[in-house]
């Protein structure tokens, strides 16, 4: 009957030696498994700042452009308006720089390219018509937009420094 305990105990160790090395193999996968999220999400995140440093970069080119009158105001909000709403890290940017915003919105609907080349004359002229008004009833917001934009322009490319 002794030999029977001893037994017992015997597998009863082998048995929590067998369940502990198997609890400290789980923890060991579940430790790498973390970490390779950590490092997966690090990596995302790191791409993220990627895109919107590339983005913000364009942005300054373009309110550049738009300050020293080499581009159009219609054309500098159409292309700000989708590098703005293209950011992967920042948000609520129509609300921080809504005359941009406006002006896009007033000429998205226009013909561009290929369509406006469909156009007949006096539809051009009828379309011209809208985006240089709209343009100039937006002019000085816009201009003060552009100081606005620049400045977060900057401050957000310090922050992501890619």
């Amino acid at each position: 009957m002794e030999s029977y305990w001893l037994y017992a105990i015997i597998l009863a160790v082998i048995i929590v030696a067998a369940l502990s090395f198997y609890a400290g193999k789980l923890l060991r996968q579940l430790s790498k498994q973390k970490q390779a999220q950590q490092q997966a999400e690090l990596e995302r995140q790191k791409g993220l700042e990627a895109h919107d440093h590339k983005v913000f970069s364009s942005v300054v080119v373009i309110t550049r452009a738009m300050k020293e009158e080499q581009c159009d105001f219609s054309e500098g909000c159409w292309r700000l308006s989708v590098l703005l709403t293209s950011l992967k890290l920042s948000s609520d940017l129509t609300s921080q720089f809504p005359t941009i915003f406006k002006l896009y919105d007033g000429i998205k609907h226009l013909s561009i390219l290929d369509g406006r080349k469909k156009l007949t004359k006096p539809q051009r002229m009828k379309e011209d018509y809208q985006r240089i008004t709209l343009e100039a009833q937006l002019r000085n917001e816009i201009i003060q937009e552009l100081d606005l934009l620049q400045q977060y322009t900057v401050e957000r490319m310090s922050i992501l420094k890619a």
